[in-house]
């Protein structure tokens, strides 16, 4: 490969993250709405009086409260003024337009703009906003809305502690109701031992690229590469699959809409280094530029952008949040390793093309008297 030719790979590869940088910033700035993280955990107690054909849960790491109605009767939430708020029932969900809870709860943080014809005392305008019987909401009464934590987490931070009991009301042809619940603080865990491990894992792994590209350890660390890069891939899909999964989708349609409409970047990270790191094992060669650019992609949209589970208790994932630690530093390492690598072999490639390029030798002629 010869320097030329390097150059351009390496503006190229520039080019092609800067793009998807600028790309992915206002899906990444979405995420109010489905936080990386928190240190406050949301439980549910109970529906009381027991409603046995309501079910409730707490989805996107407590941000969200999901209720399901099976009845043949419509159940009612009630907004933060007594007046209804969502009508949850057999034919579908529906919002009511005079509530100020409607547009309050369109974020976590509750600073939507009234408009006018908002008037809890008034009677409900409904639209239907869901065809199943599934409603999803942001309800400030289990949120800590709060700038600064609670007054017993600044006495103890290293402790957990039981915040408040909260209370949603309900109401339903058989008479009012409630969900109970409450609010906990988790102490976060220490980040810096998983940045370490994912800084170690990378360089170890970029040294991989000080091997002659064209001998047996050389090819062999290709091939080494190209599945590393293909276990950070997989990591990145579990990343993926995991935010879709905590933010209520069910069946594979769901799952699939989710993808696409949600982590789609750290979910096309993890796909792209799979392809590349397939490519480096099969094929061996041709195949540093490829994992240059899927290890950049890899760290940067399924590493970086989910950091924020490395130092929260509570994680967007239904799994424990070891793993969804353990499945970041995979995306860092492997993604930042690979790119090191990567790098590393086109440089000495592009070395070792100009120094073989035959160097013109001039010819003097004489003449004759």
């Amino acid at each position: 490969m010869s320097r030329a030719l390097l150059t351009r790979a390496g503006l190229l590869l520039a080019g092609l993250v800067t793009t998807l940088i600028a790309t992915a910033a206002p899906a990444v700035a979405h995420g109010a709405d489905a936080p990386n993280g928190t240190d406050y955990r949301v439980e549910i107690g109970a529906v009381a009086p027991d409603r046995p054909h309501l079910s409730v849960r707490v989805i996107e790491a407590g941000a969200r409260l999901e209720l399901t109605n099976t009845g043949d009767q419509p159940v009612e939430v009630i907004g933060y003024s007594g007046e209804p708020y969502l009508r949850v029932g057999p034919d579908g969900v529906y919002e009511n337009l005079r509530s100020p809870a409607t547009y309050l709860n369109r974020t976590i943080a509750g600073e939507t703009v009234l408009p006018p014809e908002v008037d809890p005392a008034a009677a409900p305008q409904w639209r239907r906003v869901e065809s199943g019987s599934t409603a999803r909401w942001h309800d400030q009464r289990a949120l800590w809305r709060e700038a600064g934590p609670p007054a017993q987490v600044r006495a103890a931070p290293d402790r957990e502690h039981r915040v408040r009991d909260w209370v949603v009301p309900l109401r339903d042809p058989d008479g009012p109701a409630e969900i109970r619940g409450s609010l906990h603080w988790v102490p976060p865990p220490d980040a810096y031992p998983w940045w370490v491990v994912a800084v170690v894992g990378a360089l170890a792994a970029g040294a991989l690229g000080l091997l002659p590209a064209a001998s047996v350890p050389g090819r062999r660390a290709l091939a080494g590469l190209g599945g590393l890069l293909a276990v950070g891939g997989v990591a990145a899909v579990l990343l993926a699959v995991g935010r879709v999964l905590d933010a209520g989708a069910t069946g594979v349609g769901a799952m699939l809409l989710g993808l696409l409409t949600g982590p789609v970047w750290t979910l096309l990270s993890g796909l792209g280094a799979l392809a590349a790191g397939g490519w480096a094992v099969r094929r061996r060669t041709g195949a540093d530029f490829p994992l240059a650019l899927a290890g950049a992609c890899l760290a940067l949209f399924a590493g970086v952008t989910n950091a924020a589970l490395l130092a929260r208790s509570v994680v967007p994932v239904p799994w424990p949040p070891t793993l969804a630690r353990v499945l970041v530093v995979l995306a860092v390492g492997a993604g930042a390793g690979a790119l090191a690598a990567a790098v590393l072999r086109l440089h000495a490639a592009g070395h070792a093309a100009t120094r073989s390029v035959p160097v013109p030798v001039a010819t003097v002629s004489s003449e004759r008297d």
